[in-house]
C-alpha cells in the first residue's frame, strides 16, 4: 500500500546512496568544475531574489503609498498566495512533473516582476497615491508567491533526491539572494538621492537585476537535466518508480494519500522545527527592523544595515553546514524552538531598559537571528529527505517547504501584533 516508514532496508539503501560520493563510489559521475553545485545554488539564489526585489523597494513603494503598510501587506499576499499553491502541489505531486513546474515557476517570476516597472513607466510615473498601483503591486506579489511555491517545491524536492551538498547548495542561494539585494540597496542608497527619481531609479534597478537573475535560472535549470551527475540520480529514482510500479501496480488516488501521510508522519518533526523557525523569524524580519526600530546615530541607514547584517549572517550560517552538519535530529528540533526566546529579547529592543534600546543589542540580536535562522534550516533541510525511501525524497522536500512557508505565513500575521 506505498510506503510504510524509515526502517526497511530499502530505506537505509537510498539513504547509503544518497550520501556517496564519486570518491567512495566511481560509478557516480564527478561534478565537472561543480557545475551542479554552482546550478542549485543561483536556483537557490533565483527563486528567493523576488520576494527580496519587492521588499527591499519598501522605501519606493511606502513614498507612493504612504497610507498603508507596504511591506506587511506584501508579506501576507506573497506567503498566504503560496500556502495555498503549495497546498495544491502537494496534494497532486504524484501527477505533475517537477520539470514542468519550476519552468512555469520561472516564467510567472519574469511576468511579475516586469509588471512594477512597466507599471511604473506607464502609469504610476512616480506620483503619489495612485492607489491602483497599489493593487497591480500586489498582484505582482501574489503572482510572485505562486511562482515561488512552484519553484521552490520543485528545486527542494529535486535537490532532496541528491546528495547532501545539492540542499545545502539551494538554502545557501536562498540567503545570497537576501545578500545581493541587500548590498544593491546599499550601493543605490549611496549613488542615488532619496527623491523620487531616486527611489524610482533604486526600484527599478533591483527588478533589472532579478529579471537577468531569473533569466539565468531558466537557462541553468534546463541544463542541470543533462549534467551526467544529475542523470546517475534522475535514474536511480526512475529504476525505483519502476521497481515499485512492478511490485504494486499504478499508485492509486487512496495508495498515494496513504503514501503521502506516512511521509508526513516521517518528517513532521522536521516540519515543525521549521515552521517554528520562520515564525519567530518573519514576526521580527522585515517588518519589525524597517518600521519599529529607530536610531538617532545613523537615521534612516539604521534598517538597511540592520537588514543586511541579517542576510549576511543567514549566508553564513547556511555556509557552515558543509564545515559541521548537526545530525542529531532532536537536538537541531529543539534548537528551533529555543528561537522561541528572540521574541521577549527584540521586545526588550522596543519597549525594555534603555541599555537594549540602543543600536549594539539590537544589531547583535539581529545578526543572531539569521545566523540561526540560516544553520538550522540548512541542517533540516539536509536531513529530512534522507529519512525517507528515495522514491519519495522529493515529495519529503515539498513538505518541508509547505512547513516552511506555514511558518512564514504565519510569522507574517504575528508580526502585525508589533503594532497592536
Amino acid at each position: 500500500m506505498g510506503y510504510t516508514g524509515t526502517n526497511d532496508a530499502g530505506d537505509a539503501e537510498s539513504t547509503h546512496l544518497l550520501t556517496e560520493t564519486p570518491s567512495n563510489n566511481p560509478k557516480i559521475p564527478k561534478d565537472s568544475f561543480h557545475l551542479a553545485y554552482i546550478i542549485y545554488f543561483t536556483l537557490g539564489t533565483g527563486y528567493l531574489l523576488p520576494w527580496n526585489a519587492f521588499i527591499t523597494a519598501v522605501d519606493y513603494f511606502s513614498y507612493l503609498y504612504p497610507e498603508v503598510s507596504v511591506d506587511r501587506v506584501f508579506a501576507i499576499a506573497y506567503m498566504v498566495i503560496g500556502l495555498i499553491c503549495l497546498l495544491f502541489i502537494v496534494a497532486f505531486a504524484h501527477k505533475s512533473n517537477s520539470f514542468v513546474r519550476i519552468n512555469v515557476g520561472l516564467g510567472l517570476f519574469v511576468v511579475a516582476l516586469l509588471l512594477v516597472p512597466i507599471m511604473d513607466v506607464v502609469y504610476v510615473k512616480g506620483r503619489q497615491g495612485v492607489y491602483g498601483g497599489f493593487v497591480v503591486s500586489v498582484g505582482a506579489v501574489a503572482l510572485s508567491g505562486i511562482a515561488d511555491a512552484l519553484v521552490q517545491g520543485g528545486v527542494i524536492g529535486s535537490a532532496g533526491e541528491l546528495p547532501d551538498r545539492y540542499m545545502q547548495a539551494v538554502v545557501a542561494g536562498t540567503a545570497a539572494s537576501g545578500v545581493l539585494v541587500s548590498f544593491l540597496r546599499i550601493f543605490t542608497k549611496g549613488v542615488y538621492s532619496q527623491d523620487t527619481n531616486g527611489l524610482r531609479k533604486s526600484a527599478n534597478l533591483y527588478f533589472i537585476v532579478s529579471i537577468v537573475v531569473m533569466v539565468i535560472c531558466i537557462v541553468f535549470y534546463n541544463v542541470a537535466h543533462r549534467l551526467p551527475v544529475i542523470k546517475y540520480y534522475q535514474d536511480l529514482k526512475s529504476q525505483a518508480l519502476n521497481e515499485e510500479r512492478e511490485e504494486k501496480g499504478a499508485l492509486t488516488g487512496a495508495q498515494w494519500r496513504a503514501t503521502l501521510w506516512n511521509i508526513v508522519g516521517t518528517v513532521k518533526w522536521y516540519g515543525f522545527g521549521m515552521l517554528i523557525i520562520y515564525v519567530v523569524t518573519l514576526c521580527i524580519f522585515p517588518g519589525y527592523i524597517t518600521e519599529d526600530v529607530h536610531s538617532q546615530i545613523l537615521k534612516d541607514w539604521y534598517p538597511i544595515l540592520l537588514i543586511t547584517g541579517y542576510n549576511v549572517f543567514d549566508l553564513v550560517g547556511k555556509s557552515l553546514t558543509p564545515i559541521y552538519l548537526l545530525e542529531n535530529a532532536k537536538v537541531a528540533i529543539g534548537a528551533s524552538f529555543a528561537r522561541l526566546l528572540f521574541l521577549p529579547l527584540f521586545y526588550g529592543c522596543l519597549h525594555g531598559p534603555q541599555f537594549l534600546r540602543t543600536e549594539v543589542p539590537m544589531t547583535v540580536l539581529t545578526c543572531l537571528l539569521g545566523l540561526t535562522n540560516g544553520y538550522l534550516t540548512s541542517v533540516l533541510m539536509m536531513l529530512a529527505p534522507k529519512s525517507v525511501l528515495l522514491l519519495h525524497a522529493e515529495t519529503a522536500g515539498i513538505v518541508m517547504v509547505l512547513f516552511l512557508v506555514c511558518g512564514l505565513a504565519i510569522g507574517s500575521v504575528v508580526s502585525w501584533f508589533w503594532v497592536i
